[in-house]
């Protein structure tokens, strides 16, 4: 199995590096690079920079022009904020490609990216395949289905014009738990249990977020500060919130329900009430760390933009208001379904694992 991986990451990694061909947009290989003396800069809120001015040799590599070479112009900062360094041996994309007066000019129009995509694809298949067997094949079986779920929920959303966004997205919801459950865990009580638990806990956190947003119309929420949105915006937010907390607590609720299954079967006389308690211990301890982990993913989104927005005058509250607060409640709203879901996963594992009529012996954490 290790040397079809690695054959197959090979013959991937090539693939990607010739495949210009493919492309109708024109692609370039740079070959030599002239930069310029660095240009110092200061605006008015004396944050400093640096511009540097570059000057490519590329060879063209698809289309009519294959073979060709040209010079192209670059700019690019320190800061590398909105523009990009080239050197040699990247290879870029090129836009309003033309020939006058039998010289070819363009513009960079940016990186060809690919050859990352598909190494860090490659990586991640590798490693499941390679130490988690049939379990690893399942999760990649699982991870599929859902893109196909929602690229047909994408298209339904534009079909209804988004009128219809959170429904479609809710029925997605329980699809994407209902079918990654099924697949990784086998259609069994422990599927069941931590079905039923994922979902009654999300969708009552996501009710409280709903009955706290009406109370308080919105106020403090900043829909408008969502990026690239062309339907109505709080409606994709939910959305959002929804299927971000749907795997937090699916998360949550497989480590618990995986251990109290492992505890059954190293002590069968175990209680219903036993493994309750069991159960809310493990989410005691599991609980923090995955809130904490969650937030740091919400914030991390939110993190290059909030800096561009301090250092170029605004205080923090405008900057949290502008573009911390969407994730925020996203945090807290999947922090409340992370706390929901630890009794309501111990009771049903309770009830379909333990046995009654004995004392319940609180088990230490």
């Amino acid at each position: 199995m290790l040397i079809v991986m690695i054959v197959i990451g090979i013959g991937a990694m090539f693939f990607v590096t010739h495949n210009q061909t493919l492309y109708r947009t024109p692609i370039a290989k740079v070959i030599a690079v002239k930069n310029g003396h660095p240009q110092k800069q200061t605006d008015q809120f004396e944050n400093e920079d640096s511009e540097t001015n570059q000057t490519l040799t590329v060879r063209m590599l698809n289309g009519r022009y294959r073979g060709q070479t040209l010079t192209v112009k670059n700019q690019f900062t320190k800061s590398g904020a909105m523009d990009q360094r080239y050197r040699v041996g990247d290879q870029i994309f090129l836009t309003q490609l033309s020939k006058q007066h039998g010289q070819l000019s363009t513009y960079i129009k940016g990186y060809k990216r690919d050859v990352v995509l598909v190494f860090l694809t490659w990586l991640v298949i590798a490693l499941l395949l390679l130490m988690m067997t049939t379990s690893g094949s399942l999760a990649l079986l699982s991870v599929a289905l859902n893109v196909v779920l929602f690229i047909i929920a994408i298209k339904l959303n534009e079909f209804t014009k988004g009128d219809n966004a959170l429904l479609i997205f809710s029925v997605l919801a329980v699809l994407f738990c209902f079918l990654s459950l099924l697949l990784v865990l086998g259609p069994n009580k422990k599927m069941l249990a931590t079905f039923f638990a994922t979902v009654i806990a999300t969708s009552v956190s996501m009710l409280i977020s709903l009955l706290v947003m009406a109370m308080t119309h919105d106020r403090g929420i900043y829909f408008e500060s969502m990026e690239y949105v062309t339907q109505v915006p709080r409606s994709i937010f939910i959305a959002e919130t929804l299927l971000g907390s749907l795997g937090a607590v699916m998360d949550e609720s497989s480590d618990i329900i995986a251990t109290l299954f492992e505890l059954k079967e190293i002590d069968p006389e175990v209680t219903a009430g036993q493994l309750f308690i069991s159960g809310r211990n493990i989410g005691k301890t599991i609980m923090g760390p995955l809130i904490n982990v969650l937030f740091l993913i919400f914030m991390a989104d939110t993190f290059t933009s909030a800096l561009l927005y301090i250092k170029n005058g605004n205080n923090w509250g405008y900057t949290f208001a502008m573009n911390m607060s969407l994730g925020t409640v996203q945090s807290l709203v999947s922090g409340i379904g992370i706390v929901l879901a630890i009794p309501l996963v111990s009771a049903f594992a309770a009830l379909l694992l333990g046995k009654r009529g004995k004392k319940c012996q609180q088990l230490q954490p």
